[in-house]
């Protein structure tokens, strides 16, 4: 049976709508035309994902999610290591609550893990677009940004 689990990580523990984000993750694997697996969501701070980012991916810089992809064939698991340092600062320069962006970013992490990239500018506007669409399912009003 697949599951989607959340962690903490060199930052306390906070509250968040655990069941929604659950079950809107299972709708976007489903809507993506993939099978759920295991997705371990891991919540933590700047310098713990800074040094994920640099042991793992030779990066030296902070980011707001790192991805590790286990998916096999048509079925979605990985980790997603998130920044709630970097969403709460991102949340206050895009002018948006730091529920949207947390989500925005679980979201883009799930994403990869289904497929769609984000190097070149079509795949970012396909990213963003996708973005959009899921976190309109999840009731937020979006804004292109």
């Amino acid at each position: 049976m697949s599951e989607i689990l959340f962690f903490f990580e060199a930052v306390e523990p906070f509250g968040f709508p655990k069941k929604s984000v659950q079950e809107l993750i299972f709708f976007l694997i489903d809507n993506e035309k993939k099978a759920p697996g295991d997705i371990s969501v891991i919540f933590c701070s700047d310098a713990y994902l800074l040094n994920i980012n640099e042991q793992y991916l030779g990066h030296d810089y902070y980011t707001d999610i790192v991805t590790f992809d286990y998916v096999e064939n048509s079925v979605i698991s990985g980790d997603l290591f998130i920044s709630i340092d970097r969403i709460n600062d991102n949340s206050k320069q895009l002018g948006v609550s730091f529920d949207e962006e947390l989500l925005r970013v679980i979201i883009h992490g799930v994403l990869h893990l289904t497929g769609y990239k984000d190097k070149t500018i079509p795949e970012k506007k396909m990213m963003r677009e996708k973005e959009n669409f899921y976190l309109g399912k999840a009731g937020f009003k979006i804004e292109e940004r």
